[in-house]
């Protein structure tokens, strides 16, 4: 399994265990964002400094790494409050 697979994986169980154990929806919306943001950032910058890939090629798989658990977080939000 991929690296990014592994990252989208578990963004998505972060996600489910915070709106598990977080009763206001909203909240636990806001701190999965804040949490899975730091965390994908840490992710690509252990890829540049340390895996030896460049800044453009990590962007793009930080706008995946990222965007997608929190397009699921943010869709999760508006369809059951």
């Amino acid at each position: 399994m991929s690296h990014t697979a592994i990252m989208l994986l578990a963004g998505l169980a972060l996600l489910i265990v915070l709106r598990l154990t977080i009763r206001d929806a909203a909240r636990a919306t806001r701190m999965f964002l804040v949490l899975w943001l730091v965390i994908s950032i840490g992710n690509l910058l252990v890829g540049v400094m340390y895996a030896g890939y460049g800044w453009a090629e990590e962007a793009g798989i930080w706008l995946l790494v990222f965007g997608a658990p929190a397009a699921v977080a943010l869709a999760a939000r508006r369809i059951a409050p």
